[in-house]
């Protein structure tokens, strides 16, 4: 048996890793364990191992974060796969197979500089970022498709039938508003989304970090009074830690520079980027600071999505984008194979045939 652990820095890191173990369960002979660490909030963590219980993923959980990496190291895993580097070095041991599958696909920095020397495999959703991370040095790279994106290519689920159950109109149009939670266009949004869901559904998928992190708390707060104040506004609630199934729901996505603008080009429905958010003081003060976090290249190269500088004007750009849905098609379908590779639902796949290959000696 091949022993794999999928360690979880966040709750909503393990979307990316379920299509993973679902390919692996169907080879047969692996043993998977997932496990996220003592640090994270106790309402995270419960919702974590309680969504695993239901996947029948076994996972670990000790007293405290030194019992919890004993534990692990304990059981001498032969393939680690995580979505960030915070958590590797402390797990890894010198025989196992670590393999990142990065957290999101979106505009910030981080992607190209959260990164280590002991990654064996690194997957990658597209040619242009496969380009890039060579371009930076990086190696051990596969060139995959996003993991996370492939149910909405296997799965058979319209969603539609989940709008009655959350007590929306399927015969109205539905939004899904997905914000990030910094910088959040959700401070300038939120006092127009009532006025949009007079002739609309809209659902709002809050980030984790709205749900979990102090700083951020507020942002879910007033997402539950708007949901209680307008009969058709629905919040998911963070127990729904898994975004996937809502894009098939939606017939636009809303957000601003979150990676699911580009998971959305999937469905090649109409995207609206929010670029109205206000930053912190010392990102105003001090606005290079701010710059140096985002993919300014990928930003400005972004022409699949209708921009949206002007709160007021969501509304009137939500009502055309819905009616003309195949404004931007083109440009969807470029930035189709630019940003996601091949959309064929196995991605999951391709990771999997390379880390087999790497353990049993190939070379990448």
């Amino acid at each position: 048996m091949i022993k794999v652990l999928f360690e979880n820095h966040h709750l909503y890191y393990l979307p990316n890793f379920i299509p993973i173990i679902d390919e692996m369960r169907g080879r047969g002979g692996y043993e998977i364990v997932a496990s996220i660490p003592f640090m994270m909030g106790k309402k995270e963590k419960e919702i974590f191992h309680s969504t695993c219980k239901k996947l029948k993923i076994k996972t670990v959980a000790e007293k405290d974060e030194k019992s919890r990496i004993d534990a692990l190291r304990q059981k001498t895993f032969d393939v680690i796969v995580v979505g960030n580097v915070g958590q590797l070095k402390p797990i890894v041991q010198n025989k196992t197979l670590a393999v990142m599958v990065y957290h999101g696909i979106g505009l910030k920095q981080s992607y190209y500089n959260d990164i280590d020397e002991r990654i064996d495999v690194r997957s990658v959703e597209s040619e242009p970022r496969l380009n890039e991370l060579k371009a930076h040095g990086h190696t051990n790279l596969v060139l995959t498709g996003f993991t996370k994106c492939d149910p909405l290519v296997t799965s058979n689920d319209s969603g539609k039938l989940l709008l009655q159950k959350f007590g929306l109109d399927p015969n109205r149009k539905t939004v899904l508003y997905a914000p990030s939670f910094y910088p959040s266009s959700l401070d300038q949004l939120a006092p127009v989304l009532g006025k949009l869901s007079y002739e609309t559904n809209i659902i709002v998928k809050l980030h984790n970090f709205s749900w979990y992190q102090d700083r951020y708390l507020y942002q879910s707060k007033e997402m539950e009074k708007l949901a209680s104040e307008y009969a058709k506004i629905v919040l998911i609630p963070p127990e729904d830690y898994n975004i996937i199934p809502y894009y098939n729901m939606a017939d636009l996505l809303v957000s601003d520079i979150s990676s699911t603008m580009f998971e959305y080009l999937y469905l090649n429905r109409p995207i609206i980027m929010a670029e109205c958010y206000t930053l912190r003081l010392k990102h105003r003060i001090f606005n290079k600071r701010f710059l140096k976090k985002l993919d300014l290249e990928r930003m400005e190269g972004v022409d699949f999505g209708f921009r949206l500088n002007n709160p007021e004007d969501l509304p009137s750009l939500v009502y055309h984008a819905l009616e003309y849905p195949n404004d931007l098609k083109l440009e969807r379908l470029a930035a189709q194979s630019e940003y996601l590779y091949k959309m064929d639902g196995k991605a999951s796949v391709r990771l999997v045939d390379a880390i087999e290959y790497k353990l049993a000696g190939g070379s990448i």
